[in-house]
């Protein structure tokens, strides 16, 4: 990282920075002192070895230094790369090492590979979803996903019965079924905007029922289609019209869809939305890229193979391509303290396409689950206690829909099938295919 002149020093230094800095560390013990928040800064973390061969006691507030950090602008971090493309930005990071460091709008470790799902997922007490990037959009914040340890354990125990396989595939798979063969496209189709539409009909069907007004839907919804969202999420009035809808559909619980389950809970307006939203674009994105899959290999559009290119595509292109928490102490890692309030970020993303776990892990290939998973690594729904409340209902739509395709003639006409990262991972440009009869 190259920092220009005067790298290495803090900025807030005289000419004898190192050594005031380090006497300024050394007489704030009881402070935290951990290294200096200036990028590539040796004054904090040399006044941090000097004081711990003391024996004396150092407080961890940050600890990013001492992780390997892709290339960054001095004034911003990493924000410009972040918001310009952020896939390209966690795969030089990747390359790195299996952990680096991010500098967002707060200082961010991030890791891929199993032992560090195992370590953040798989204990719900030790990193908190709070004030994580869920939090960042009031559409994707609130419910049971602003919910910590114990608290969320109790309102899953709730919900789960509702969503769980066997349920969700005997209530709706039916409808599922008539519902995609309504929607089949014929000749030339843009199979981005389908899936979405198929998606905006899905959740009147499933979640709130066809007299849901479905302009409010799809005010709510739209912004959900734009790569970088951004502000358009921050619009209190597409929150509150779609709240009231909400709460009109919950009081008459149409009980052929889940709104007596929401309409049963204290904030069931709240979980609806919550999960309307991130039912939404995660799962038409996810569809949009397996028919562009489809489209290339049509040795694979044949119904027993649904669930495994499903799978595969959850692989390749996984809707929550990272994630995050908050460690909620400090936790060592491989010899490394991560600390208390450190912002986590795991990536479905990284993981998935690390040739360590996965053989051509670039290359679309179905064939490959006929094969064990390797443990905690493959997360297309998270993993541990918060894995995806919507994963069966996700599934089972993904599927249906891919089965629907089967024996039948579909092409690439002409688009951009390769990722971009966003609120979810979506493709870079349109994907426009042709189907016969």
């Amino acid at each position: 990282m190259a920092l220009g002149r005067g790298a290495g020093r803090c900025r807030a230094s005289t000419s004898r920075g190192q050594i005031r800095h380090a006497r300024l560390a050394g007489r704030s013990i009881d402070r935290p002192v951990a290294a200096c928040r200036h990028p590539g800064c040796r004054a904090g973390d040399e006044a941090r070895t000097k004081l711990e061969r003391q024996g004396l006691p150092v407080k961890s507030t940050r600890t990013t230094g001492s992780w390997p950090s892709p290339r960054t602008s001095r004034m911003f971090g990493h924000l410009p790369r972040w918001t310009g493309n952020s896939l390209a930005l966690i795969e030089e990071g990747a390359r790195l090492g299996p952990v680096f460091s991010l500098q967002l709008w707060r200082p961010a470790v991030v890791g891929y590979s199993p032992d560090w799902n195992r370590l953040v997922l798989g204990d719900a007490a030790g990193f908190r979803s709070g004030g994580s990037l869920s939090q960042l959009s009031p559409y994707l914040s609130g419910g049971v996903v602003a919910l910590d340890a114990p608290a969320h354990r109790g309102r899953r125990a709730l919900m789960n019965p509702a969503f769980h396989r066997r349920d969700i595939a005997a209530r709706f798979a039916e409808p599922l079924q008539e519902l995609i063969d309504r929607s089949m496209p014929s000749g030339d189709f843009d199979a981005s905007q389908w899936s979405s539409a198929l998606m905006q009909n899905m959740i009147q069907e499933v979640f709130v029922g066809k007299s849901f007004p479905e302009k409010v839907l799809h005010n709510f919804l739209k912004p959900l289609d734009t790569p970088m969202p951004g502000p358009l999420l921050r619009r209190p009035f597409k929150i509150r019209r779609m709240q009231s809808a909400l709460r009109t559909a919950l009081n008459e619980a149409d009980p052929t869809t889940l709104a007596p389950l929401f309409g049963s809970l204290e904030g069931g307006v709240e979980e609806a939305r919550v999960a309307i939203a991130a039912a939404y674009d995660t799962t038409a994105h996810t569809l949009a890229f397996a028919l562009w899959e489809l489209a290339a290999r049509p040795d694979l559009r044949v119904p027993e193979l649904a669930e495994s290119v499903v799978q595969e595509t959850l692989r390749l292109y996984p809707a929550g391509w990272i994630g995050s928490r908050v460690a909620t102490n400090d936790t060592e890692f491989k010899g490394r303290t991560i600390p208390a309030g450190m912002l986590i970020l795991y990536s479905p993303y990284l993981t998935h396409r690390d040739p360590e776990l996965w053989r051509n892990p670039l290359h679309f290939s179905p064939e490959r689950f006929s094969d064990p998973l390797p443990p905690w690594g493959y997360i297309p729904f998270s993993a541990g206690e918060r894995t995806c409340l919507g994963a069966a209902l996700a599934s089972l739509t993904l599927q249906t829909a891919v089965k629907a395709f089967a024996d039948r003639s579909l092409t690439r006409v002409n688009g951009d099938g390769s990722p971009r990262g966003g609120l979810t991972l979506a493709p870079k440009g349109p994907l426009v295919l042709t189907r016969g009869s």
